[in-house]
């Protein structure tokens, strides 16, 4: 059972010059679907093509040219929505998006504005001082994405990269529940994490794969309670829209300085202007794109060229009976099984592969330690080699023979580093590393009192000062594993070293 407390935190509080103020965030992630098709053809999804070389006909809009739906891309929606506990609608529709878009040849964009395939979900946000957050999944629809302006290749051209046009999106809409920069740079990681579970969306944002639109408007304290209370929006302020953000500092940093923004324009006597707005990294300032459209602006329609979409209960329940351990029940069972703190379950189901990984090592072995090694030594070690846990040289095997050689006593937590180096660089079976190389912990109490004897004798008035205060008894102890090259029994010094203090 996870300790948390589901309520509303604090929220973000901003002091203007007059008032303080409170934010009320939105967001809109677009999570590409991963699928090998886009949604209406069959031209490939893989990311890295020469421009232009993963466009079908539909894709290029030639003339007579029908869009065809995309089972799998269906499938994966439901599936996320399966995965955010969210209502699953068995009949959607898609409609026309009329705007013009030069990278989109049609001229506009196949959405789903007034059926969406999938309703009202959850996401629950974890935040870092022990309570968490339900932020409400307002919807999720599928539409295509458009292709890709560059305008950087020449002083007077733009060119047009179409490999994107018509690769299936969902779009998953958050109501007005996030609170502060934090939060919702929070809400998209565990998003990006259960969609990473579930294999819907690979979550890469470096790609473009996952984007997100954050909508950002501010209120005075206690109007955010009265909209909850009402469901009235007017209760809130203004809101602009700052687009495709694709990084979570800058998520964080956007919203705080559009928030800035806002109130100033506000303190100002003036009024905020709904509109979509980009963040500036290098100036740290956002700036108008254009004003925010509303849905009638887009003349949307429905698309007379698809049918309605109707799926069948049986189909969604065959979907759900193969949805994964997600990332919430996994990190309860770590806890409940292998007595992991909250803080080291987090780590670990941080993704899917370090939970396999974890799990496949700590498999009959003590839980604590075997997360111990994996997140200490391991992911620091990867992380000092800018490496994936999928790259990691180190097989859970190995690392499970490594502390299998700790539990049995036969190497000391010292040559068990030493031994987890010469497997990260060497490779090998660790038992019979330590065989060839002698790295045997000493376990002979005869040996071990002999080296014992002789650092007390050579020291005598280190003992005098170790029998005054008992807590110098510990340099004894480093001399005695300094002289045995480590290999003593660490458990065994220490008692014969307090024995022979004590005369």
């Amino acid at each position: 059972m996870l300790d948390l407390t589901y309520d509303t935190p604090a929220p973000k509080v901003i002091a203007g010059a007059k008032h303080d103020w409170e934010l009320v965030i939105g967001m809109e992630v677009h999570a590409q679907v991963t699928s090998q098709a886009k949604l209406f053809s069959a031209a490939s999804t893989k990311f890295g093509a020469e421009p232009n070389n993963n466009v079908s006909f539909v894709d290029a809009a030639m003339p007579g040219m029908l869009p065809t739906i995309n089972e799998f891309c269906v499938e994966q929606a439901v599936r996320t929505g399966l995965g955010l506990k969210a209502e699953i609608n068995l009949e959607s529709a898609f409609d026309r998006k009329n705007y013009f878009y030069p990278d989109l040849p049609q001229g506009y964009q196949i959405s789903q504005l007034y059926h969406p395939i999938v309703g009202e979900g959850e996401v629950l946000v974890e935040m870092g001082d022990g309570t968490a957050r339900l932020v409400r999944v307002e919807r999720i629809h599928l539409e295509q994405d458009a292709g890709k302006s560059i305008h950087d290749m020449d002083p007077n051209m733009s060119f047009v990269d179409l490999n994107r046009t018509g690769v299936a999106l969902m779009e998953i809409v958050s109501r007005p529940d996030i609170r502060g920069p934090e939060e919702a740079a929070a809400y998209v990681v565990k998003l990006r994490q259960i969609l990473r579970y579930l294999g819907t969306c690979d979550g890469n944002m470096q790609n473009g794969n996952l984007r997100a639109d954050v909508n950002v408007s501010i209120c005075r304290p206690g109007d955010y309670e009265k909209y909850q209370a009402t469901q009235d929006f007017s209760h809130l302020g203004t809101r602009c829209e700052i687009k495709n953000m694709n990084s979570m500092r800058f998520i964080q940093a956007a919203i705080e300085v559009e928030a800035r923004r806002q109130i100033a324009i506000v303190e100002g006597g003036g009024t905020v202007d709904q509109e979509t707005r980009l963040y500036d990294p290098d100036r740290n300032e956002t700036r108008s794109m254009r004003s925010k459209e509303e849905a009638h602006d887009y003349r949307y329609f429905p698309d007379p060229d698809l049918l309605p979409l109707v799926i069948e209960q049986a189909w969604v329940d065959e979907i759900g009976a193969t949805l994964p351990e997600l990332p919430d029940a996994k990190k309860a069972r770590f806890i409940g099984d292998f007595g992991l703190s909250d803080y080291d379950a987090s780590v670990l189901t941080a993704d899917l592969d370090s939970a396999g990984y974890f799990e496949a090592v700590a498999q009959g072995r003590d839980g604590k330690m075997a997360a111990n090694w994996v997140i200490n030594e391991l992911f620091g070690r990867l992380k000092k080699d800018d490496k994936d846990i999928a790259d990691s040289p180190v097989s859970p095997a190995q690392l499970g023979g490594v502390i299998d050689l700790i539990a049995s006593d036969a190497i000391s937590g010292k040559i068990a580093k030493e031994l987890f180096e010469i497997v990260y660089t060497e490779g090998g079976d660790p038992a019979q590393i330590v065989e060839a190389r002698g790295m045997k912990q000493v376990t002979d109490t005869g040996a071990i009192e002999a080296a014992v004897d002789e650092i007390i004798a050579a020291n005598p008035d280190q003992v005098a000062k170790a029998q005054e205060n008992p807590k110098l008894a510990g340099w004894f102890v480093g001399q005695v594993m300094k002289a045995t090259g480590g290999k003593a029994n660490p458990k065994a010094v220490n008692q014969l070293v307090a024995q022979k203090l004590k005369g």
